[in-house]
């Protein structure tokens, strides 16, 4: 609250109880609202609140870390629960080598970053407009102190939204110029940054994937499948984007496409693929 983000209000607690009353922020979310002749606009708004938390005091906050031990346990979700409980394929020894190669290297992506506050899941429906027209956030109990591609990656390769790739990379480059501007942290070169933002970016969707299976098959919310589809096509425009330079990308690239993709072409949602 003091970082000057709106939040809902907290107007009572139980903590015996484990109950907290808070403000109603009525029903509108922003990912109706985004359309292409205003989504700069709320975008702006949203690099806005991002800059608040990059700027954050996390040391009294006592935020854990988004360190290595969390980034593998989030990508582990996906050879479990999307490739082997989804897809219904067991994984080879080689397979397993492949993804700890590619896992490894964009978890060290992800820790040569500068750390701030991180939401975790910064994107269209985390996002509302309230009757005194300020962007609030809600769903930030999984704050972390990360990456800060994080929440900007998480915005503008949205799991329920997309946007041309050159309109995301001169979003992300704008945002990295206003982090300059205020002075909030030492941000790499933009070639650098915007390698940051994308290896981010897969290592998110990676997890998503996982989750997004969990999701439906463990906690049976199935309305997740049909946002797999997007997912996946971000996961394989990365791996493709980094093949010439990457060989984990190159391989896992290949691998999606000759064992994975046809797996999922099978599936209900996968028609599309």
């Amino acid at each position: 609250q003091n970082s000057g983000v709106r939040i809902p209000a907290l107007l009572d607690a139980d903590l015996a109880h484990g109950y907290l009353l808070l403000e109603d922020l009525g029903d509108t979310l922003l990912l109706p609202r985004l359309a292409p002749g205003v989504v700069d606009q709320y975008y702006r708004r949203a690099f806005d609140i991002l800059l608040l938390l990059a700027q954050a005091d996390c040391s009294q906050a006592a935020l854990p870390d988004y360190d290595a031990t969390l980034l593998q346990e989030e990508l582990g979700r996906f050879p479990h629960w999307f490739v082997g409980e989804l897809l219904g394929h067991s994984l080879s020894q080689t397979e397993l080598a492949l993804l700890r190669s590619l896992f490894d290297a964009l978890v060290g992506s992800a820790l040569e970053q500068p750390r701030v506050l991180v939401h975790r899941d910064f994107h269209s429906r985390n996002l509302m407009l309230p009757a005194d027209g300020r962007l609030a956030v809600i769903d930030f109990q999984d704050a972390v102190r990360g990456p800060v591609t994080y929440d900007l990656v998480s915005l503008l390769r949205d799991c329920y939204v997309s946007w041309p790739a050159p309109r995301v990379r001169d979003w992300a480059l704008h945002y990295r110029e206003l982090l300059l501007r205020a002075a909030a942290l030492d941000v790499a070169d933009a070639d650098t940054f915007l390698r940051w933002f994308d290896l981010m970016g897969l290592q998110r969707h990676i997890k998503v994937l996982g989750t997004f299976a969990r999701l439906y098959l463990r906690d049976d919310k199935p309305g997740y499948l049909a946002d797999l589809p997007l997912v996946l096509r971000y996961t394989l425009e990365i791996l493709a984007k980094y093949a010439a330079e990457q060989p984990q990308c190159a391989e896992a690239l290949r691998w999606f496409d000759t064992e994975l993709m046809p797996r999922a072409r099978q599936q209900t949602w996968g028609a599309q693929l």
